[in-house]
């Protein structure tokens, strides 16, 4: 059972983030913001003026006590020991921020817009430094890569995923979900079934900083492999009856949580499979010579052929009907125990202590 973070919020929880020493800021719809110790307790409030939706928050992995949020087009540097007013403030994006990401060295904030567009914020310079464009819709994800601080993934409601170094203003690679699939979709179909189109929702970058996962409106879950300056995709597979609206890596791992607006939570363990087609690239070798950004026939029937073939072999380690749509997931060490932490419709955090489930 869940565990439940209540005497924060009064309305649907956004996002959540934690730091290493255990403190775990939320945000929520009508500006509100929230920290919280490690058994639970309200620590500090914060209502930002405009009452704007919170719809990101990001802790310094260096300094704990620095905590970024983005409210509407603004975003918010804050001391998390006393949330009486922010330490800087900056309104770098045009229309709603949607995701920030920090990168490793800390340098560069990337903050994701309903315009499509991304913010490269310098925090040195405190001014932006890159404006990346090339969603043509909500540009809803955005994650730098670990130990590459000058590379970024994105993925928006285009249906377009998106490799970028921040060296150039075009992305190295793109692909679209939909059309990568479109044949296999056709093969998989029931007559009259209705299909939801892959609007991508989330990504969420492991560790190694080359695998990354994408969680979609089809409900379907894709990992790809970054290589160079393409991708490759890996797997895909599909557990959510509804679309995918979170996807997250457990820390130095190829753990994945993902959490759908079925109400469900699940976990997969994507190592073997990852592993597998390390060990044997021979898939690799032979589309070097193709276009970026473009499969060719050839290997969009392949990709086919080996995504139906992947959709039996991989189960979910864990299942928890949750019951609430949701909104953000975040994997976190709570007391000495790695944890779920789920927002979601309600105004309420819920926790799920791993150690309570039996994993399949």
């Amino acid at each position: 059972m869940a565990v439940k973070w209540t005497g924060g919020h009064s309305s649907p929880v956004l996002c959540l983030n934690a730091n290493k020493d255990g403190l775990v800021a939320s945000g929520a719809e009508g500006g509100d913001l929230i920290a919280w110790g490690d058994d639970g307790t309200p620590l500090g409030h914060m209502q930002f003026q405009g009452a704007s939706d919170v719809t990101s928050v990001v802790f310094s992995p260096s300094c704990p006590t620095k905590l970024f949020a983005s409210h509407g087009e603004n975003i918010s540097l804050l001391d998390v020991r006393s949330l009486k007013g922010s330490v800087d403030n900056f309104h770098v994006n045009e229309e709603e921020i949607n995701c920030l990401s920090l990168n490793e060295t800390e340098n560069l904030l990337a903050s994701a817009d309903d315009s499509g567009a991304i913010k490269i914020l310098d925090l040195e310079k405190k001014r932006v430094t890159r404006s990346l464009k090339r969603h043509s819709n909500i540009c809803s994800s955005v994650a730098f890569r670990p130990q590459r601080p000058q590379s970024l993934l994105s993925c928006g409601l285009d249906m377009q995923v998106m490799l970028w170094n921040l060296q150039k203003a075009r992305p190295l690679w793109i692909t679209n979900l939909q059309e990568d699939e479109t044949e296999e979709m056709e093969n998989l179909q029931s007559p009259g079934q209705l299909l939801n189109p892959a609007l991508a929702h989330c990504i969420s970058v492991a560790s190694c900083g080359n695998i990354f996962s994408c969680g979609a409106e089809d409900g379907k879950v894709r990992i790809f492999r970054v290589m160079g300056v393409k991708c490759e995709r890996e797997l895909g597979f599909k557990g959510h009856t509804l679309g995918v609206s979170q996807v997250c890596f457990l820390p130095e791992s190829y753990l994945l949580l993902t959490g759908g607006n079925d109400g469900k939570i699940m976990m997969w363990d994507v190592s073997s499979e990852i592993e597998k087609k390390t060990k044997n690239p021979v898939k690799h070798t032979h589309r070097k010579k193709t276009k970026r950004a473009a499969y060719t026939k050839q290997e969009e029937n392949s990709a086919s052929v080996r995504d139906v073939e992947e959709h039996g072999k991989v189960s979910p380690k864990l299942n928890i009907e949750h019951g609430e749509k949701v909104n953000w997931l975040l994997a976190a060490q709570i007391k000495g125990h790695q944890s779920i932490l789920v927002a979601d419709q309600t105004s309420c955090i819920s926790v799920y202590p791993l150690s309570e489930f039996k994993m399949s």
